[in-house]
């Protein structure tokens, strides 16, 4: 039982959405709304006594006032900041949850790709098959809220045996001008034999308030499905995220995760939940995190194996600066028929600031007796001999530096399938320096 101890947004939510949850126009849909928020109620917000939340204190977040669904200032909305050089891809535009059709390209002539608010997905067979089937089961509260409450978000599908010529670029926008809790929910479709790059930025307007951000990504990925998903988080401090992604894969099915968070949000929580629900089954899961100042994040993973001749792989490196906190907490499940599973997981930090902190825990959780899995992890700060080495070549103390950080992260960034994307991320750890 997760105990509430700041009731300030938690009665918020309460008055609000106790008696009339955003109706869903579906009475299956309200049901399960309404259990979802149920549920919520019972637990509350989560504490450091939950071990799960342990080095994540929610509490100063939930003890504020927030409004509960404004509306962002749409016009005056500048992307400037969010582009990627070079990237040729589909556009679409969220600004506090809200899709953004002026902002947005049009993908209606697109073959096989489907991209509407989540409101208008309602009626549609594969939402109704898949929405809150796969996060619901977690006993993260944050995704019972989400589920009760959510007031916007995004639904992708991808039409059977489409390959897509162009990512797509998913923009997320925080430009309230007043505090603000988003609730955004999220339904990603992966049909047979399809293929498709999602990418997700994450920015803040400068003029935008202190905003928290509740989103929830459910993800399947079906059949001979290939997705590419990558998260790109450089929103400034006043915005704090809590993002759980949850994955589910068919047989012969690729999920690669490539997940990056730089400085600016002061807050960020990434829950990213992946379920091999078949045989021969691949997922890799990457991750880069580089914090500043008093930045705060907490990346927590599980894979779970269910079934035989499955393989994941895991990689996860944080570099520390000034008084910024960075938490690893990776699990993988290998079931009892989850046999010939091939499972390797590892997490590398490197503190540079002296004030900085790290928190590890990789966990392997074996039911199975024919498995190859491996886990990890190594804690560390710059090598002074690489850094006199270098210096004695004539290269600055600071380009020195930058040099090993980037040999430190390469084994990440050259796993990653995008080139365009990896030259971005890459330019995102110089500059975060």
């Amino acid at each position: 039982m997760i105990t509430q101890v700041s009731d300030s947004l938690y009665t918020q939510l309460i008055k609000t959405y106790g008696e009339n949850l955003p109706s869903a126009e579906s009475r299956s849909l309200d049901e399960i709304r309404k259990q979802a928020f149920e549920r919520f109620k019972r637990v509350g917000f989560p504490t450091v006594k939950h071990e799960d939340w342990k080095y994540t204190n929610v509490q100063p977040l939930v003890s504020q006032h927030y409004e509960l669904d404004a509306e962002p200032p749409l016009a005056e909305v500048d992307l400037d900041n969010a582009g990627i050089p070079k990237l040729d891809a589909y556009r679409i535009v969220l600004v506090d949850g809200k899709y953004h059709a002026g902002l947005s390209d049009d993908v209606a002539e697109v073959p096989g790709l489907s991209i509407m608010p989540i409101d208008q997905a309602f009626e549609r067979l594969c939402f109704a098959k898949y929405f809150a089937q796969f996060a619901d089961k977690t006993d993260n509260p944050f995704v019972a809220l989400n589920t009760g409450a959510f007031t916007s978000g995004l639904f992708i599908e991808v039409g059977k045996n489409h390959q897509l010529t162009k990512p797509v670029h998913v923009i997320h926008v925080s430009a309230a001008r007043q505090p603000v809790f988003n609730q955004v929910r999220n339904l990603y479709v992966m049909s047979a034999f399809s293929e498709a790059e999602i990418v997700e930025s994450f920015i803040t307007e400068d003029v935008a308030e202190r905003n928290l951000n509740n989103l929830v990504t459910e993800i399947v990925v079906r059949e001979q499905a290939k997705l590419q998903h990558y998260y790109l988080q450089t929103a400034a401090s006043q915005s704090s995220y809590l993002n759980h992604t949850e994955v589910y894969q068919e047989k012969h099915s690729l999920y690669n995760n490539y997940n990056c968070t730089f400085p600016g949000p002061a807050f960020v929580r990434n829950n990213i939940n992946v379920r091999l629900g078949d045989s021969e089954v691949e997922s890799h899961l990457y991750g880069i995190a580089l914090t500043a100042g008093n930045q705060f994040v907490d990346n927590h993973t599980i894979v779970d194996h269910l079934h035989p001749h499955c393989e994941s792989y895991e990689w996860y490196k944080n570099i520390t600066q000034d008084t910024s906190t960075a938490v690893f907490n990776g699990k993988i499940f290998v079931r009892t028929d989850a046999q010939k599973t091939n499972a390797f997981q590892q997490n590398n930090n490197m503190l540079i600031g002296e004030k900085s902190a790290v928190y590890t825990k990789p966990q392997l959780e074996i039911f199975a007796d024919d498995v190859k899995c491996s886990h990890g992890c190594t804690i560390g700060q710059f090598d002074n001999d690489a850094l006199f080495y270098l210096r004695a070549r004539g290269i600055s103390e600071e380009q020195a530096r930058i040099l090993l950080v980037h040999a430190f992260a390469f084994d990440v960034t050259s796993r990653f399938a995008n080139a365009t994307v990896r030259e971005y991320v890459e330019h995102l750890v110089e500059a975060g320096l």
